[in-house]
């Protein structure tokens, strides 16, 4: 891992970013969020740019899912202020959120499936809540939606007849039913073999490099962080494949917490190079 080359940087910060002019489609600025206790997040900022995937690592513990909330609205700051698709939703009453989220696809830790239901009113969940979508069309579009992560063969079945690959699967479907222009994942991997979790990586590969959907994931798991860098996919062989040697993926770039402070923002070879112990130790 040591050897890969530098990407070129495309993060929001960066000056070819900065001279596209495009607006972040998150930018949190100086967050913190203690929950009456020590911060649980303190003083965070990052930006996630059109068109980019951003790689957040850290152990268990220091806040990462908490992040992931602060963005879709579920956890206020305490002090600072976040952006999504250009609005402050820092103080954004509940009513004026929901649009937002719905813009948004979020994958959540374990899959987060209703066990009552069935796949097909899993993966159309939000479909279901606007009552003027016809049943024909949401039963097309989750058709597509599982043929994206190749389980069209589930529509009718519960998910308790499904492997726990076969759920994460599901609910990545169901994050992407609705065209999301941003897409969270919460550790997606957590739990599942390393066959299984190269599956996942594929299905997030598949959906930058086919859609170009910015997103944010979570992950302690550098295998699956350096496979995103690492790759592409190739819609000729309806698969991920390596990069030529010496190239990574230009717009996939990294995040790291420690203890709820963020200490590294930047590309795969500036991590690899960093000098901040944390960060080493982790990397090793």
């Amino acid at each position: 891992m040591s050897n890969l080359p530098a990407p070129v940087s495309r993060n929001a910060s960066s000056p070819q970013a900065a001279a596209d002019g495009a607006e972040p489609v998150v930018a949190v600025c100086h967050a913190t969020v203690s929950f009456d206790g020590p911060p649980v997040l303190e003083d965070i900022s990052f930006t996630v740019a059109p068109g980019e995937t951003r790689i957040l690592l850290g152990p268990a513990g220091v806040g990462k899912s908490v992040l992931l909330k602060l963005i879709n609205g579920l956890v206020r700051p305490e002090k600072g202020s976040v952006r999504l698709f250009g609005e402050d939703i820092t103080l954004m009453p509940e009513e004026r959120l929901f649009p937002l989220r719905a813009r948004t696809g979020m994958v959540f830790q374990e899959g987060a499936l209703f066990d009552s239901l069935t796949v097909r009113d899993n993966v159309s969940y939000q479909l279901l809540q606007d009552s003027s979508i016809p049943e024909e069309e949401i039963d097309r579009r989750v058709r597509e939606a599982l043929s994206f992560v190749g389980l069209s063969e589930t529509f009718s079945l519960f998910p308790s007849s499904l492997s726990g690959g076969m759920r994460r699967r599901v609910a990545i479907a169901r994050a992407l039913i609705g065209r999301p222009e941003l897409v969270l994942y919460d550790s997606p991997t957590g739990g599942l073999d390393p066959v299984t979790s190269t599956t996942i990586i594929e299905l997030i590969v598949k959906e930058r490099d086919v859609h170009a959907t910015p997103s944010l994931l979570v992950t302690h798991r550098l295998q699956d962080a350096f496979t995103l860098c690492t790759h592409r996919f190739d819609p000729e062989q309806g698969a991920m494949v390596p990069l030529p040697k010496g190239e990574v993926a230009p717009d996939t770039t990294f995040l790291m917490l420690e203890e709820g402070r963020l200490i590294f923002d930047g590309s795969v070879h500036e991590l690899l190079r960093s000098e901040n112990p944390f960060v080493r130790e982790f990397l090793q």
